[in-house]
């Protein structure tokens, strides 16, 4: 058993995580936009550096994940939609798997507790499974930055040169790159504090701020990068606290896992301070772990999008003290908890398999897919409104007879200026329809429990002309028709076609 509990630890955790992946409810909101990114280099042979979907006011589109979408429309042309929840599946398995190599770096207890892994995965599923997310990479790397650091802590010097050619790669599938930049500032304090070598992190970490600069735009991208990593999101769900209102009885698993977390290093310190004084646990202990911790566990309950980063450092930087803890039980016990949580989480997987039909994700209520399909069959072409997360969906299927107000590229390609005209729209503030005078539409989708759909649904000016459980589409009342084609009720239909576009690119 010993011997084939590496690999079978490996294989329940990949199933294990493919099966939550093939549970995902829907794609991500930007994802459209990636593939239309990715699109532009494999069919277009360049990356995009304009924004054509949009009627608005745009300025250079500068694409923090083109390599991203690269990658993701590589694997949707080659090899269909399902690549895309399996390429999901093993970029979060290989999170988990150098993470576990990173806790055999650092201690002499057995990194295959599946127990832990799950509750670590778990925390992390509401904001991974989407899917598929560019940020996966950033999380990844992030985790490889870490088992790098760790070797180069233990002597292997030479791996730092790794680190700038990563980072290059790094910094053009995603802005999260500033996460490793950090990373190697804090190895750097930390050693510091630790009365260790430290230089050689700060060298480095300037050597991958240089490689930076290769990218599609030059320093214009560092610039903008800079910008996009300081400024404010009030309207981006995902960037709110952990203990916001609209999170406060949300991300679950994660507060029981951060509480675990809190409660296990409070008895570590406890057990360290029966011991030794406080002045000897301080001078002994890890800085680089504490600082770490530190951060992370800032950011991600400022921020519910980066729970990951804490989870990721939490599970390398605690494994040893969790096995501390509870390695205290007799192992008989342990090993029988061990088998018990193998052959439930085995069952869980079969059982998953054999009553659910797995398909590609499309949900009516996130999506405006009739509506969208009502727009096309009917040839309601021309300038859209449509909320700003769903923008990207709306140009993939309708471009090019219908171009945007403006969707979730938000400070990659539009003004500042254009959100809070569309919010205002939305929620009918003082001078609400000033958007309709700037930028007039020729059709408008709506979320029915926006404030401004009862407003236009009164209104002479514009009628509305499809409407399902969520969504509803408006057009001018001059343009109305007698008459319109109503979209199949077929979800294969939808299903099926998901992926069809109008956009084209010729090399």
């Amino acid at each position: 058993m010993q011997k084939f509990k590496p690999f079978i630890f490996y294989l329940t955790l990949f199933i294990l995580i493919l099966i939550f992946s093939f549970n995902a409810a829907g794609f991500d909101f930007d994802l459209w936009a990636r593939l239309i990114a990715g699109m532009g280099v494999i069919d277009g042979g360049h990356v995009l550096k304009s924004d054509f979907l949009s009627y608005t006011p745009v300025h250079v589109w500068f694409d923090h994940e083109w390599g991203s979408g690269v990658i993701f429309y590589f694997f949707l042309k080659y090899f269909g939609p399902y690549s895309l929840i399996i390429l999901q599946s093993l970029l979060i398995f290989l999170i988990f798997f150098i993470v576990s190599l990173t806790v055999k770096v650092r201690t002499k207890c057995s990194p295959y507790c599946l127990l832990l892994y799950f509750v670590a995965l778990m925390a992390v599923m509401p904001n991974l499974n989407n899917p598929i997310r560019c940020h996966l990479f950033s999380f990844l790397f992030f985790a490889l930055y870490i088992y790098i650091l760790e070797r180069v802590r233990r002597g292997q010097n030479g791996l730092l040169f790794i680190l700038p050619v990563i980072t290059i790669f790094w910094n053009n599938v995603h802005g999260g790159i500033v996460s490793g930049i950090g990373l190697m500032v804090i190895y750097a304090a930390g050693e510091f504090l630790n009365c260790k070598q430290w230089l050689k992190y700060l060298t480095t970490c300037a050597a991958c701020c240089l490689v930076m600069l290769i990218n599609p735009w030059g320093y214009e991208y560092i610039k903008f990068l800079l910008r996009a990593n300081t400024m404010n999101r009030p309207d981006i769900i995902e960037w709110w606290g952990i203990f916001s209102k609209f999170h406060l009885f949300k991300q679950i698993p994660f507060k029981l896992f951060l509480l675990t977390v809190l409660l296990n290093e409070a008895v570590c310190l406890k057990n360290s301070l029966k011991l030794s004084s406080l002045k000897t646990v301080y001078e002994k202990c890890d800085k680089v772990k504490i600082i770490l911790l530190a951060v992370t566990l800032y950011l991600s309950v400022v921020h519910v999008k980066l729970i990951p980063l804490f989870v990721i450092s939490a599970l390398i930087f605690c494994y040893e003290d969790f096995c501390s803890v509870f390695g205290k039980i007799k192992s008989e016990f342990c090993e029988k908890i061990e088998k018990t949580i193998y052959i439930l989480l085995i069952t869980l997987c079969v059982f998953s398999v054999c009553v659910k039909q797995f398909s590609i994700p499309i949900s009516e209520s996130v999506y405006p897919v009739k509506e969208v399909e009502f727009i096309k069959l009917n040839n309601i072409h021309g300038n859209l409104i449509v909320n700003f997360g769903l923008g990207s969906y709306v140009s993939y299927k309708l471009y090019p007879d219908n171009l945007i107000f403006m969707d979730g590229r938000y400070e990659e390609v539009y003004y500042d200026e254009m959100m809070p005209l569309l919010k205002k729209f939305y929620l009918v503030k003082p001078d609400w329809d000033e958007i309709l005078v700037k930028f007039p539409p020729e059709c408008i989708i709506l979320e029915k429990y926006y404030p401004i759909y009862n407003v236009l649904r009164h209104s002479k000016d514009w009628t509305e002309v499809y409407t399902s459980k969520v969504f509803s589409v408006f057009i001018p009342s001059e343009n109305r028709k007698k008459t319109y084609v109503q979209p199949s009720d077929d979800k294969n239909y939808y299903k099926n076609t998901l992926f069809d576009t109008g956009i084209k690119f010729n090399k």
